[in-house]
């Protein structure tokens, strides 16, 4: 049996879109990350499922038990742990940076949680100053103030923990906080309203945004 070495197409270009959604609960993120994944512009045509890499700093994994705490909404004595788990993280991403990554929440939200609930404001500039080579672009999903209510009623129909909605004003002030952190990034960006609740519309001007800038592929 002859073994034969695989052929490679190198004329086709390589989808290889990073992007982290960010924003406050209601915003539609996970939903969008969703879309996107499977999204002919950002990852191909798919004709069979396969492995797509979605992940989320919302994984409660720090603790046995639902809704729990992780890489967030950590305690003080568990910082240690999640700025470990943000350098593996990092660590992946640069060792497979020719592949596509969504990330359905990370940096900004550990902020805009740990400064609201602690008062201590983590400095991830090392984070983006390392995620910035990889071409990962960063959207900001917002909504207005009283749109959060119908946000909230359709959530409902379908949410496990629904308590998490009931001060709507909660997200209100993070949104204010959320947005001050993102002017401050260094990574390329973008913020879209999703007041209108219109997913695909959202979606679609992602893809415009990653074609128009580059974000698709990475460079040599």
């Amino acid at each position: 049996m002859v073994c034969r070495p695989p052929s490679y197409n190198y004329a086709m270009s390589k989808l290889t879109p990073k992007i982290i959604l960010e924003g406050t609960r209601l915003t539609f993120k996970t939903d969008i990350a969703f879309a996107l994944n499977e999204h002919p512009r950002i990852v191909g045509p798919r004709k069979y499922k396969y492995h797509s890499p979605l992940i989320s700093g919302e994984w409660c994994a720090f603790t046995n038990f639902p809704w729990g705490r992780g890489l967030i909404n950590f305690e003080p004595q568990e910082e240690a742990l999640a700025m470990e788990t943000y350098d593996t993280w990092v660590k992946l991403f640069e060792l497979q940076k020719y592949y596509s990554w969504i990330v359905d929440r990370f940096h900004l939200s550990t902020r805009m949680y740990q400064w609201m609930t602690y008062k201590k404001d983590y400095d991830f500039r090392w984070l983006e100053e390392r995620l910035h080579p990889l071409n990962f672009r960063l959207v900001l999903m917002t909504r207005s103030p009283e749109s959060f209510a119908a946000a909230r009623a359709e959530r409902l129909k379908v949410s496990g923990n629904p308590s998490q909605y009931d001060d709507l004003n909660l997200f209100v002030e993070e949104q204010k906080v959320i947005r001050k952190l993102f002017d401050d990034s260094i990574l390329p960006k973008m913020e879209i309203d999703i007041s209108d609740n219109n997913i695909p519309a959202a979606v679609e001007r992602i893809a415009d945004w990653m074609e128009s800038t580059g974000g698709l592929y990475m460079a040599e």
